[in-house]
């Protein structure tokens, strides 16, 4: 038995048994950080290069890459280290900032993810009022507060997770820091507190979800009632990626946290974690940008001035 007070380190989930198992898992994890790292990196350098792009909704697609790029930069190091050096520790500190980075960075994107939701209800279903509800102000300070609120989010629930006292030992089931991990370390009888975190975040993401959900309903209504096939077609799939991204991001989330206890093991908690975690940043770019003429011109510039030397 142990309290919080003595341990100095944590003991994450090895990635596998195996030396060759390990250096396989490393080279998965690096060849899919270098697709995130490169896709993101030329969506933000062509969003901020480009002065077309200089629109809403290019903007809140580079915060999202942002985001994309801070939370696969805070859990895969770690994991890479780990899996080419054959080890599994991570010290105290190490892991509560892993933790509160990874909650910054994820709350921001569904934060994000619902702003570009409100970016298309307002685009499709009030079509003359977009230049007013969504200038350059009003869209600086919904970043802002998308920022803002993800780090109270995370500093809220960092401070309260590891002021819990931890008497079960330092071995966590993950491969990266997450709360319901240290959680179970807990001998803490303040169920209150525990209720408390899962109400802060059960409001959090149910009041997005419910949000994405009416705004949704009102596009789709709206794109029915387009005469033109064509028009509901285009307008159609200006929403296709968004939805794309959003789904990804709930199904594989909802799915690690929400299956059966029948159904677990730490080959498949490890596979939908590196899902939920490590997928989604390298696939958003590609997503956003197959069906965006405007967004593969501008990246396609952009490259095309590198190589040249512009």
């Amino acid at each position: 038995m142990s309290n919080s007070s003595s341990i100095t380190h944590f003991l994450l989930l090895a990635s596998a048994d195996t030396r060759q198992l390990q250096l396989l898992h490393f080279c998965l994890l690096l060849g899919i950080s270098l697709a995130a790292l490169l896709g993101n990196g030329l969506i933000i350098s062509a969003v901020a290069c480009s002065h077309h792009l200089h629109t809403p909704m290019f903007f809140f697609l580079l915060n999202l890459a942002l985001t994309d790029l801070g939370s696969i930069s805070t859990t895969v190091p770690k994991a890479m280290h780990n899996s080419l050096w054959d080890t599994r520790n991570i010290s105290y500190t190490g892991c509560a900032a892993q933790l509160s980075f990874f909650l910054f960075f994820i709350s921001a994107e569904l934060a994000l993810l619902t702003i570009m939701c409100y970016n298309r209800y307002v685009s499709i279903c009030k079509p003359l009022h977009y230049g007013t509800l969504l200038g350059s102000r009003a869209c600086a300070h919904m970043a802002a507060a998308a920022w803002a609120s993800a780090f109270l989010y995370s500093l809220l629930h960092t401070v309260n997770t590891f002021s819990l006292p931890l008497c079960h030992g330092n071995v966590l089931g993950q491969f990266f820091c997450e709360i319901p991990q240290i959680l179970k370390l807990s001998c803490s009888k303040s169920y209150l507190r525990k209720l408390g975190l899962i109400a802060v975040s059960t409001c959090l993401v149910l009041g997005c979800f419910v949000f994405i959900v009416f705004s949704y309903v009102q596009i789709f209504r709206a794109v029915l009632r387009i005469p033109s096939e064509q028009g509901r077609h285009k307008a159609f799939s200006t929403c296709l990626p968004h939805l794309a991204v959003l789904s990804l991001f709930v199904s594989t989330s909802i799915f690690l946290y929400l299956k059966p206890p029948s159904i677990s093991s730490p080959s498949l908690d490890l596979a939908l974690s590196v899902l939920y975690s490590v997928v989604p940043p390298a696939l958003n770019p590609l997503i956003y940008s197959l069906r965006n003429q405007e967004l593969k011109t501008a990246v396609w510039t952009l490259m095309t001035g590198w190589f040249r030397g512009d």
